[in-house]
């Protein structure tokens, strides 16, 4: 597992040819991914907490590379405020991605100039760095659309560039809709989907939940997803999942979607024409 400054050495030291792609997992939804020569963090968490069970691998300082910086909601795990204006100044020519409800919500409360942010909603589509990002409405649980805007408070995102489609999908449930979104975006290359589900316990703990590991098997089936990576099962004991159930049922269901079980700080190589590179695409 490469931490600190071996990790970000490890990223910028990364080659990619046409159409590969590489990402490195941080725990929950929190990954780094460098594609077409650009690095975006996305919902990076790196506050310490004694709830977690793995540390944060970087200290913000660290975040000298960035590109995109994405925020999916306002969850400490996906935007983690305490960090984000650390790692602004750490990567000055970075762009904050978060839904467009939360952008001068964001920027008031962190004291960061607007113009670091880039507001998205439901469609939208903007280009950074030569990467695409389109927003895709969540529901956690719920799609919770403003009533006054329209706007949404969840999002996922669809990342194009260098010939390949990546879904981050944020915390999300499947709804009316989804499955329909990204057949529309197949083939979506790589989707980092939350597995660790809901219930009655956490709900009334405040702990809103996301998919099981059979509905994020069910979208990316569905979806024509080529490789599919289970997250956000690992960082709280009470909020966790088993993600081999996620690769054994994807396996006896959807045999043609490839599985892999990240490990942190590890890289992975990908690329469009669904070939593994490395390690990636084992089941």
């Amino acid at each position: 597992m490469l931490t600190g400054r071996d990790l970000i050495k490890d990223v910028d030291a990364t080659t990619l040819s046409a159409g590969e792609c590489a990402f490195w997992w941080m725990g929950q939804l929190s990954y780094i991914l460098k594609v077409a020569g650009a690095v975006l963090y996305l919902d990076p968490y790196l506050s310490p907490s004694k709830a977690r069970t793995t540390p944060p691998l970087l200290a913000p300082g660290e975040v000298t590379n960035a590109a995109v910086i994405t925020g999916s909601h306002d969850h400490g795990d996906h935007i983690d405020r305490p960090v984000w204006p650390a790692l602004a100044q750490a990567s000055p020519k970075a762009k904050f991605v978060v839904p467009e409800l939360l952008r001068k919500k964001m920027a008031a409360a962190l004291r960061m100039p607007e113009d670091r942010f880039v507001g998205l909603d439901d469609s939208k589509t903007v280009e950074i760095a030569g990467v695409r990002l389109t927003g895709v409405a969540a529901a956690h649980e719920q799609l919770d659309q403003d009533a006054a805007s329209g706007r949404y408070p969840y999002l996922g995102y669809l990342i194009e560039a260098d010939g390949l489609r990546i879904y981050h999908a944020g915390d999300t449930c499947k709804y009316e809709g989804l499955e329909t979104r990204l057949k529309r975006a197949a083939p979506i290359d790589l989707a980092l989907l939350p597995i660790n589900g809901r219930d009655a316990v956490r709900f009334r703990g405040n702990c809103i939940g996301n998919m099981t590991y059979q509905e994020a098997v069910d979208l990316a089936g569905a979806a024509g997803v080529r490789l599919a990576v289970p997250s956000h099962w690992d960082m709280f004991k009470n909020n966790s999942e088993d993600p081999q159930k996620f690769v054994d049922y994807m396996a006896a269901k959807f045999p043609k979607v490839r599985t892999l079980i990240p490990k942190h700080g590890q890289r992975v190589l990908w690329r469009a024409d669904g070939c593994p590179l490395g390690d990636a695409g084992k089941k």
